[in-house]
């Protein structure tokens, strides 16, 4: 069977360097950065895996990278997944639901392999393929060249997540968590938090956010975010992941904060955030 056309990037010079060279050194420089681990990833890896999933920032690099670092230094600690499947964003109105890419994905870097079994299994209602409706979307692509540094030939799904009512997330949130039940797969929400506001209301506005998100609680999440107007672009998504995995025997961990403004003097800012949702305490099974 031939491979379809593998998807063209749609942000690489923009969000991230365009040339596969200094792309690998911006990548680096997130992880050295002050505001990253501080040290490039380990190439000693733990022989299994305790991260499950990961909550991770998708702004263009010099602003949320070193945030995104600390993730995927996680990433890169632990035996490598089977697959990834991250979650998205719809930023542009362009999915009409749930919508799953079923073709690789190319960076700088070079191509992202798709697992079609992985997509297979996904593809109920009401998530489907809809490759239209990731044309111009960055929330995923913009994980991939750090996937692409953090793991040996990574293969990954896409699955954008558009805003929705609490019910209807859980919908698909159920068919998730059929696909992904004791498959070795890590997952990924990708969101901003607040957009355009000053520190002091980002760092309370997001902190009520990330609490919810470490309490595993999806519906504290999107009644906080509604409630309080919160400004984070990926709640679907991150809703979505939280009650994929809410039976799962967890625990959710604050890994770095961090604001637009910590690069440049500017009065409103975005704020990110990188949460790790780890197997529990000493004891606790490894994640399959």
């Amino acid at each position: 069977m031939t491979e379809p056309p593998g998807r063209t990037p749609a942000v690489a010079g923009q969000f991230y360097a365009a040339d596969g060279a200094k792309l690998a050194h911006q990548l680096e420089s997130c992880f050295l950065d002050a505001r990253g681990p501080g040290e490039l990833p380990t190439r000693q890896r733990r022989a299994d895996r305790t991260l499950r999933a990961a909550v991770v920032p998708h702004a263009g690099y010099p602003f949320s990278g070193p945030i995104a670092a600390h993730a995927y230094a996680r990433v890169a600690a632990d035996a490598p997944p089977a697959t990834v499947l991250v979650l998205g964003v719809d930023h542009y109105g362009l999915g009409s639901g749930p919508a799953l890419s079923d073709r690789a994905w190319e960076t700088p870097l070079g191509p992202t392999a798709v697992d079609h079994d992985l997509v297979r299994a996904l593809a109920h209602d009401p998530i489907r393929v809809d490759e239209a409706a990731h044309a111009r979307e960055h929330s995923i692509e913009v994980q991939l060249p750090f996937l692409e540094y953090s793991l040996p030939r990574p293969r990954f799904v896409a699955l954008q997540i558009p805003f929705a009512p609490y019910d209807e997330l859980v919908r698909a949130a159920l068919v998730i968590r059929r696909a992904v039940a004791d498959q070795d797969v890590l997952l990924l929400a990708s969101t901003d938090l607040s957009h355009y506001v000053s520190v002091p209301t980002a760092h309370r506005l997001d902190h009520l956010a990330i609490e919810a998100i470490v309490a595993r609680d999806p519906r504290r999440l999107y009644d906080t975010v509604l409630a309080e107007d919160i400004s984070m672009c990926g709640i679907a998504p991150t809703t979505v992941l939280l009650a994929a995995l809410a039976e799962e025997p967890l625990e959710a961990r604050l890994l770095r904060w961090g604001h637009s403004g910590e690069v440049h003097p500017m009065r409103d800012v975005v704020g990110y955030a990188s949460i790790a949702l780890e197997t529990g305490p000493a004891g606790a099974s490894p994640v399959k």
